[in-house]
């Protein structure tokens, strides 16, 4: 019995000497200030390929440079870069079964500068039919990974033109999808595509803190937004997305500064920020390539912690939290504090899919974002009014605070929360 009782009283002394210097380390005078830059109109709103977005990455491997972490080995300081492809096609010809095609009935998705095909390429031939989802159907293809040639039922030709709005910047890759629009059902044919190809540039900003075991605990948010746009009926035309997701952002840099100075993980720690969320989660797509998934235990994505949840103050929601334990875990490191995780409360919006957390989630991680925004009722959410002045600081420092003490026993490899079924996933 004294024993159990010397148990309890270190247990209780160690929850109390860790709230201590948390309290010390996340402040909302230090989360204000670097939320404050983030969001501020110098930033420019952080769009891709703009000075702003430029500035702000900056600012974040400033921010990790002073926490004490590491640059990744294949980085350029903290900077984690890439390139992407934008393909505007410039022409098309084709032949079916002898036939002459026209080039409007011709949409290529590829990100070559010339594209030839015939039935000897050895493209998987598919098609969309009368009935089908056009654009669930295309996407669906374009994003496989797989050489298609696509035949589009002529039903679907007033919105066949609409296809081209799915072309975006895209990686390098030597595959490519076609699409074409026919009534027949093609024996012999053969396209020829060209497209003017630009390449361009981006970069996450990443940093790692070192832990004794060869698996990792990955924080992470998004650090570009929407730029500068129409003027709103204050003419203001800067998007500052303060809360989205200038909020991610700083709790990312204050867990860094926090769990440097605790410097007791058992697992390597990465904090990442994220480019091109906005327009694709292209950084998270790169970023999430560079791991073997079995070896990341868990990922804090945090998106959107800058107003309270519908619950209310101290509260924040995990989505897909019913496909891994590890919202539970949290819960169970939160006991007895006044802060509660929920599960998502807006499923039908597939949350869980369109954040940065997707993509490792569909490798099998346990990855899942936090967020507190009220999806339906949210007033500044991609507008230039999304700025500082309209943020609970002492609310966003306390879910900042939760997220590291509730993610406690993950970094300590104590727990280790279960995998997403794969098999599950659409």
């Amino acid at each position: 019995m004294k024993k159990f009782y010397v148990s309890v009283i270190i247990l209780l002394t160690g929850i109390y000497v860790s709230a201590q210097k948390i309290d010390r380390i996340i402040t909302v005078k230090k989360v204000s200030k670097i939320e404050k830059n983030l969001s501020d109109d110098d930033m420019e709103g952080r769009a891709v390929f703009t000075p702003g977005i430029d500035r702000a990455a900056s600012y974040i491997a400033k921010e990790f440079k002073k926490a004490g972490l590491q640059a990744p080995p294949s980085s350029t300081g903290f900077f984690q870069e890439f390139t992407m492809v934008e393909a505007k096609q410039t022409n098309a010809s084709g032949t079916i079964d002898g036939n002459n095609i026209e080039s409007s009935n011709i949409i290529a998705f590829t990100s070559k500068e010339t594209v030839q095909v015939t039935q000897d390429s050895g493209y998987e031939n598919v098609k969309i039919n009368a009935g089908d989802k056009l654009f669930n159907a295309a996407y669906g293809y374009i994003m496989s990974g797989k050489n298609y040639v696509v035949w589009v039922d002529t039903t679907h030709s007033k919105n066949f033109p609409s296809l081209l709005r799915l072309k975006r910047e895209s990686f390098r890759s030597d595959r490519s999808v076609l699409f074409v629009l026919t009534d027949k059902d093609p024996v012999d044919y053969s396209f020829f595509i060209r497209h003017r190809i630009k390449e361009k540039n981006l970069k996450n900003v990443v940093g790692i803190l070192p832990g004794k075991k060869d698996e990792y605990v990955i924080f992470s948010g998004h650090f570009d937004h929407l730029g500068i746009g129409k003027p709103d009926a204050k003419g203001d035309s800067i998007f500052n997305g303060a809360n989205d997701d200038a909020a991610g952002i700083t709790a990312v840099i204050m867990l860094a500064k926090y769990f440097k100075k605790v410097n007791n993980n058992e697992r390597t720690l990465v904090f990442a920020a994220f480019t091109a969320e906005e327009s694709g989660g292209f950084g998270s797509q790169y970023f999430s390539k560079q791991f073997e998934p079995d070896k990341v235990a868990a990922m804090f994505n945090i998106e959107m912690i800058g107003t309270e949840s519908k619950w209310g103050a101290n509260s924040a929601y995990i989505t897909g939290y019913e496909k891994t334990d590890m919202g539970k875990i949290l819960e169970r490191n939160l006991e007895g504090s006044a802060f509660k995780f929920y599960p998502d409360p807006y499923p039908e919006q597939q949350l869980f899919y369109r954040s940065d957390n997707a993509t490792l989630a569909r490798y099998g991680v346990p990855a899942h974002t936090i967020s507190t925004s009220k999806m339906d009722s949210e007033p500044y959410y991609h507008t230039p009014g999304d700025e500082f002045s309209t943020l609970d600081m002492k609310n966003m420092t306390a879910i900042i605070k939760a997220i590291a003490l509730s993610s406690s026993t993950i970094i300590s490899g104590e727990d280790t929360p279960s995998r997403v079924d794969t098999k599950q996933l659409r």
